[in-house]
């Protein structure tokens, strides 16, 4: 490849080269990338778009990169990453998140509402977006609370967050279920007005008091409190007929039994607007990890069965599970690195999530490139309502777009990755896959593998 040089620090590149003046233009050629892993084409990227897709002899001015042997996809789009500021910057901030996430080949991510203070008011998601548009790496689209501070007992000020500048259409309580169905029927209802969606954390907590891992053969030979599958799912089979009552949309977090999957694929039947995600991680570990009591495996909803495993794998195959969301969820390592019933819950993913998805679902000849597109671009975008993400690569489309080498085979080392979070389930593991370049607005994030620059008017950007 011919580039820029990458900027750890994230200022320009210094216009002392060819390459680094028409990288300052905007215009890039992307010579012979293959569209979805299927036919070869170069890319004329200029002005934030695809200005030409095909054969193209020359394109003066522009950097060329050389594309021959990658996959080229849409850029990413997360529906569930957990970037903790404001107030848990020792976790995670939303620039080293939105650093991590176009190395993992995102364009945009949704950031969750758990942090401190809560984003339950217009003020706060309005900082979470804010701080977005000056890091730049990424579009972040604040996810507005469900409940004030979580709670679970009022709602909290959703039409506001939804006419705020950070035009949040995502609500969710995630880490705390909607357990009251008044309440949740209620959420329902409101964001019908302006095509909102309420995505549930499904768990009913009368059933997870205590709780510290699946509950089957490994909790009882370990003598760990079990955390039962009906307690995902009786709480997806209430909101499933909530929302076809009052005809609004639900989407369902980190789907994670078979059973839940069979409440979803029968909700689709009846036309129930619902959608559902599944993480990488529940798509490849199981709860026989946890026999290590190794705190890196302890996630909210659990690790389930190998049985669970491979009922989310076809879901996800046949569309009855929609998308992949990462729940990136950044610890630091001292909530992490102790003994297993004071560990905090979660596991980082967006560095690692496309290559668990190329080793579990394209290795396996379950999914193509087009459908790992469609999960982890297109309907998140749709989700999300983003309306310059996910787009096809197509001439005068916006330009966000990865590039993927799926020949190519890394390890895992948390210590070198641009999260906070040391906390990855895939540590030491080899994953198939790297993210070869990431293009934000048409401006490349990700260069050689490496962050290049965030994108040179990050406010603008932010404001589109």
């Amino acid at each position: 490849m011919t580039t820029p040089s990458p900027v750890p620090d994230g200022s320009a590149p210094a216009a002392s080269t060819p390459e680094a003046s028409a990288a300052r233009a905007g215009a890039y050629l992307v010579r012979g990338a293959s569209l979805y892993g299927g036919e070869r084409a170069d890319l004329l990227i200029e002005d934030g778009r695809i200005a030409r897709v095909g054969s193209i002899a020359d394109a003066a001015g522009a950097t060329v990169v050389d594309a021959d042997g990658l996959v080229a996809l849409p850029g990413l789009v997360d529906v569930h990453t957990h970037l903790r500021e404001p107030g848990r910057e020792d976790a995670e901030t939303v620039e080293t998140g939105s650093r991590a996430a176009a190395l993992g080949g995102y364009t945009a991510v949704h950031a969750m509402a758990n942090s401190s203070p809560v984003a339950d008011t217009a003020g706060v998601v309005e900082q979470v977006h804010s701080l977005g548009r000056r890091a730049g790496w990424v579009d972040v689209r604040p996810v507005g609370a469900v409940t004030v501070g979580l709670g679970g007992e009022r709602l909290a000020e959703i039409g506001a967050m939804a006419d705020s500048a950070a035009h949040v259409r995502i609500f969710s309580d995630d880490g705390m279920c909607v357990h009251d169905p008044v309440l949740m029927r209620r959420a329902l209802e409101y964001v019908k007005a302006f095509d909102g969606v309420v995505a549930q954390h499904a768990q009913e907590p009368r059933l997870t008091a205590g709780a510290q891992m699946n509950e089957g053969i490994v909790s009882a030979v370990l003598g760990l409190p079990g955390w039962p599958a009906v307690a995902e799912e009786s709480i997806i089979a209430r909101d499933v007929l909530l929302a076809q009552h009052v005809g609004s949309r639900l989407h369902v977090c980190h789907v994670s039994t078979a059973g839940s999957v069979e409440i979803v694929r029968w909700a689709k039947s009846r036309g129930i607007a619902v959608t559902a995600e599944v993480t990488p991680h529940h798509l490849w570990l199981t709860d026989e990890l946890v026999r290590s009591y190794d705190p890196v495996y302890k996630v909210n909803p659990p690790l389930r069965t190998q049985e669970d495993v491979d009922a989310l794998r076809a879901a996800l195959a046949d569309g009855t599970i929609d998308v992949v969301g990462t729940d990136h969820a950044p610890h630091p390592s001292e909530h992490k690195e102790c003994e297993w019933a004071q560990a905090a819950m979660g596991m980082t993913g967006l560095e690692t999530a496309l290559s668990v998805v190329q080793q579990t679902m394209v290795e396996s000849g379950l999914m193509d490139w087009r459908r790992v597109a469609d999960a982890m671009s297109v309907i998140p975008s749709a989700i999300g309502r983003l309306p310059d993400q996910g787009r096809a690569i197509a001439e005068g489309e916006p330009a966000n777009l990865v590039l993927v080498d799926p020949a190519a085979r890394w390890t895992v080392d948390p210590a070198r990755q641009a999260t906070k979070g040391r906390n990855s389930p895939f540590a030491g593991r080899e994953l198939p896959g790297r993210v070869v370049a990431t293009f934000f607005r048409g401006h490349p994030t990700v260069l050689d593998g490496a962050l290049n620059a965030p994108h040179p008017d990050s406010a603008a950007v932010g404001a589109q």
